[in-house]
Order: structure tokens, then C-alpha cells, then sequence
């Protein structure tokens, strides 16, 4: 981040009544300075002055520890009287846009938790509910010959009807036209089933998007993506 410090003098004073306690000959000046610290995103002011004594001849700085009582006296006499500053702390340009991000930043998360949720699609809801008697539903079936291949597995497309629910096992029947590849829902059968049951099946997953039934033996599994 850009960081920079200034010395901005204040003002300048000669000494002439105080001796020079490095060389006495030689005069002394008062200089009163604060600083000023810029960033990126503000500008600072130091809000005390302070004063650094000089000798005038050979234009050195003289260190704090040689300072006399009369020094000490005369520096804080000219440092009271220094001007204010113009400002203590003051944003820049891209500090305000630092400042205005971060409050709509908070404003967006406020909003966020106190915003009410957005209602459920409709057949989100219709697919979120428990299935029962009479429920119609599109998707697909997969019948393995043998549990965990794949290999000459049954695979239909269709619409299903639930015949009956005896506690956690479901009576399904498929529609008497089903179809090997996808195919759109509304090109196929949804009003005619078959009267008997495929393998009996339970809810093994739900979700407002899918439904996934499967047998005991794990030869029967049924996808379900719609409801009628």
C-alpha cells in the first residue's frame, strides 16, 4: 500500500537570546514542524507540533539531549503557538469508495439475513412431498440381472404410478408405454398403467428435484425427475 510521512514546518524561530550549547558562537533556529502521513485511502495530521532546534552556521540538528531548561522553556513556548492543522484525518478519493464498499458490502449481508426466502417452484413442492396412493411420476427404471453390473441391464423411460404404500415398501407400476431412450414427458403415455406392481421398492433418496426409489436386492432402482 502506498505509505508516505512528511515533516511539514510550522514555523521558524531565531534564538537569539539562548546560547547554542554545541558552539556557543554560532546562532540557533527554532523550526516547529508536524507531520503528515498520506495513504492510499486517507491523509493524517499529527495533532501535537513539536520543535527541533538548528544550528544556523553550520546547519546541523541539535540533539535533544544537549537542549538547555532556556531551550526547553522557549521550544514549548513557540511549539503552543504553532497554527492548527487543516485537518486531523481526511479520506481520499479512493478511500471513500473503500468506505462505500465496505458499507454496502454490510448492507448486502444485513439484507441477506433479514430478507424473507424466495418462495419454492411449485413443482419443487410437489416433489418435495412424501409419495402416495394414486401419485403419478415421469423417470426412468434400471433392472440389473446382476447386483452392481451394469451389463445387459433393463433400462426404460416413462411415466410410474404408485398402486399402493404398505409402510416403508412401494407398489409401483410403470405406464404401459415405455420407451428405451429419453423422450420428452409429454410425448409418452401418462394415463394408462400396467395393473401389476414392479418389484417392490423403498424410498432410498428425496430431494425437491429427484426421487430415487431401490428393491432389497438392489436389482430394481427408480429415477424419478417430474410428478404429474
Amino acid at each position: 500500500m502506498f505509505f508516505l510521512i512528511n515533516k511539514i514546518e510550522q514555523g521558524a524561530h531565531h534564538a537569539d537570546g539562548l546560547q547554542n550549547p554545541k558552539t556557543p558562537n554560532n546562532p540557533m533556529v527554532l523550526g516547529v514542524y508536524r507531520t503528515l502521513m498520506r495513504t492510499a485511502i486517507c491523509s493524517v495530521y499529527s495533532k501535537k507540533a513539536y520543535g527541533e532546534f538548528w544550528d544556523d552556521v553550520a546547519r546541523k540538528k541539535i540533539s535533544r539531549r544537549y537542549w538547555t531548561s532556556e531551550m526547553k522553556t522557549f521550544a514549548t513556548h513557540k511549539v503552543a503557538e504553532a497554527p492548527k492543522p487543516p485537518f486531523i484525518f481526511k479520506l481520499t478519493i479512493v478511500g471513500w469508495i473503500f468506505i462505500l464498499l465496505i458499507i454496502a458490502f454490510f448492507g448486502y449481508l444485513t439484507y441477506e439475513s433479514v430478507k424473507p426466502p424466495l418462495p419454492k417452484p411449485a413443482e419443487y413442492v410437489a416433489m418435495d412431498q412424501a409419495p402416495a396412493e394414486g401419485d403419478i411420476y415421469f423417470g426412468n427404471y434400471e433392472i440389473y440381472k446382476e447386483k452392481g453390473n451394469p451389463m445387459g441391464a433393463e433400462i426404460r423411460f416413462g411415466w410410474f404410478k404408485v398402486l399402493k404404500v404398505d409402510g416403508d415398501l412401494y407398489h409401483i407400476a410403470k405406464s404401459t408405454e415405455m420407451n428405451r431412450g429419453h423422450k420428452s414427458k409429454e410425448k409418452l403415455n401418462s394415463t394408462d398403467f400396467e395393473t401389476e406392481s414392479m418389484p417392490l421398492v423403498k424410498l432410498k433418496e428425496q430431494t425437491g428435484y429427484n426421487i430415487r426409489f431401490i428393491s432389497d436386492d438392489d436389482l430394481t432402482e427408480i429415477y424419478i425427475t417430474d410428478k404429474k
